[in-house]
């Protein structure tokens, strides 16, 4: 199974309150963590990628860029974790922000013991996610659950050997959830990764190939262990994901 990088995990902290901002600060640079900090993050994009960050506790009311549509560009190129800060009335931006690939929201006032367990959750499947996909990107090989996908031939071996090659939607809607365990994918999201034509709003095709899925991974739709529905938000892979050699 994929481990974390040994490398201290970087934090950016995106908040305008400055007394917010210095206790978070300091709250997760007493756990160990390294820690970044910004007032705004209209370059929140480069920042990412040129200092190695795993995880942004991002405020949704900023001044210039606001959380949302930093989110939205956060997903667009990187995998980075996303947890949005948000307030009390913000519960339709906090759905947005799902729906662009935040994974998860805390709303003010928050308990930084709460958002610390919220953040290490977050962390760790960040570590493995990442480390897991630069395993497989080489090998092409996913085991999940007793559950092995071949990427390269989109073969889906089970359990007790039970063999299927997948059609071309169900292997791409399957790949795109297993290469983001524990993180919630919206349906745009997801028929952008199985997609390569024009859809519409009201398209139920993702909804028909996770039932097709779940049918085939035996994973029972009224209680469902590995493929679980977000209400209102999307989908998200439950599974313990581990990078195979085919």
């Amino acid at each position: 199974m994929s481990t974390a990088p040994s490398r201290p995990l970087h934090i950016l902290i995106v908040e305008d309150d400055v007394a917010s901002r210095t206790l978070l600060v300091s709250y997760f640079r007493k756990e160990g963590y390294r820690i970044s900090e910004s007032g705004r993050a209209d370059d929140l994009v480069q920042r990412v990628e040129r200092e190695q960050i795993d995880l942004i506790l991002l405020d949704i009311n900023l001044p210039g860029k606001d959380g949302l549509t930093l989110t939205r560009e956060l997903r667009a190129a990187s995998r980075v974790g996303i947890i949005l800060v948000t307030s009390k009335g913000d519960e339709i931006d906090r759905i947005v922000g799902l729906e662009l690939g935040a994974d998860d929201y805390v709303t003010k006032p928050f308990n930084p013991r709460e958002l610390l367990v919220r953040a290490k959750n977050l962390l760790w499947r960040v570590a493995d996610s990442r480390v897991a996909g630069q395993q497989t990107a080489a090998n092409g090989v996913w085991r999940f659950n007793g559950w092995t996908l071949d990427s390269h031939r989109r073969h889906l071996t089970g359990p007790i050997g039970q063999f299927e090659r997948l059609p071309q939607g169900e292997y791409k809607l399957l790949h795109a959830l297993i290469t983001r365990p524990g993180q919630v994918l919206s349906r745009d999201q997801l028929m952008d990764a199985i997609h390569d034509r024009e859809w519409t709003p009201n398209d139920r095709s993702i909804d028909v190939l996770v039932g097709r899925l779940r049918r085939k991974l035996d994973d029972d739709p009224s209680a469902p262990e590995l493929i679980l529905t977000a209400h209102g938000a999307g989908y998200l892979f439950a599974g313990v994901v581990e990078a195979g050699h085919g």
